[in-house]
């Protein structure tokens, strides 16, 4: 199924004539980006609804870092700081997906109010995911994932990259069709940053076509990544802190939604919000 810019829809979400807004709230002490600038249920609800008013289309709740070299947190912690800010972003109309590699989190998020299951880990992390997400119908986000990176990068050596993650994603898509998700709600992510260095996730985002091949739509992650702090290294290699790698992210955020994502991640949302808006005016001229 395509909607007018040709970049798929996802059954039981919202449609948009261009490339979606997915603004990031991390409910964690230690994200590499923002750790712990949002760790309070209030202070959180008050951020996704801000990033919401700047324009993005979606906001993403997680309550546990994926960083590299990141301690997994306990269910419990998890869901108690997940639950409360899904539940109060929902009911301020706010449409919320959960990153989430638990099930049991994904279950009581998405009966808050979530409506989109984000996992980093494509349903391998925990074997109920798969199962839940089924059961309840909710459109499910499969990355690119080669395992947890508590020990640093994870099996980061390819002979070609961007086969190498086409051919495990369908791998991990047809695993996720078996196990009764709909095809119309599976949403694809080529998992930038995981189990790849800054020449994989660049050579991954200039084949973004190769990836549409595998017919699902596409969520591009790229925010604040290692890579483009790499891109913008100085002379003397120094990269600039994630915080400093907006404009960067809002530049990625143009390529990718004029190589037809579906939607793009993002931590500051109103620089990508104006520039997925700049790539669908162009189309339009066309």
């Amino acid at each position: 199924m395509k909607n007018l810019s040709g970049r798929g829809e996802v059954a039981g979400l919202p449609t948009w004539d261009r490339c979606a807004v997915m603004g990031v709230v991390n409910v964690t002490p230690d994200s590499f980006s923002d750790g712990g600038r949002w760790f309070d249920t209030t202070a959180a609800v008050k951020h996704g609804l801000g990033l919401a008013a700047e324009g993005a289309d979606l906001v993403d709740v997680g309550g546990e870092s994926t960083r590299p070299g990141a301690t997994r947190v306990d269910e419990a912690e998890e869901l108690r700081r997940v639950v409360p800010v899904v539940r109060g972003l929902a009911a301020e109309g706010v449409t919320v997906s959960v990153d989430t590699m638990r099930a049991a989190v994904a279950e009581q998020a998405l009966a808050a109010g979530a409506v989109l299951v984000n996992d980093v880990s494509g349903g391998l992390a925990d074997p109920a995911m798969l199962p839940v997400v089924a059961a309840t119908g909710a459109p499910f986000v499969v990355m690119h994932w080669r395992g947890l990176l508590e020990g640093g990068n994870v099996r980061g050596v390819y002979e070609d990259v961007v086969t190498e993650v086409c051919d495990e994603l369908h791998a991990r898509v047809e695993a996720v069709l078996a196990a009764g998700v709909a095809p119309e709600r599976v949403v694809i992510d080529p998992g930038l940053g995981f189990s790849k260095d800054a020449e994989h996730d660049l050579t991954v985002l200039a084949h973004l076509d190769r990836l549409h091949a595998l017919g699902h739509p596409l969520l591009v992650a790229a925010s604040r990544k290692r890579f483009l702090g790499h891109v913008l290294a100085g002379p003397g290699g120094t990269t600039p802190p994630a915080r400093e790698r907006d404009a960067a992210t809002a530049a990625v955020s143009a390529l990718a939604a004029h190589a037809g994502a579906w939607a793009v991640r993002v931590h500051e949302v109103r620089a990508t919000a104006d520039a997925v808006r700049v790539a669908r005016a162009v189309e339009g001229a066309r």
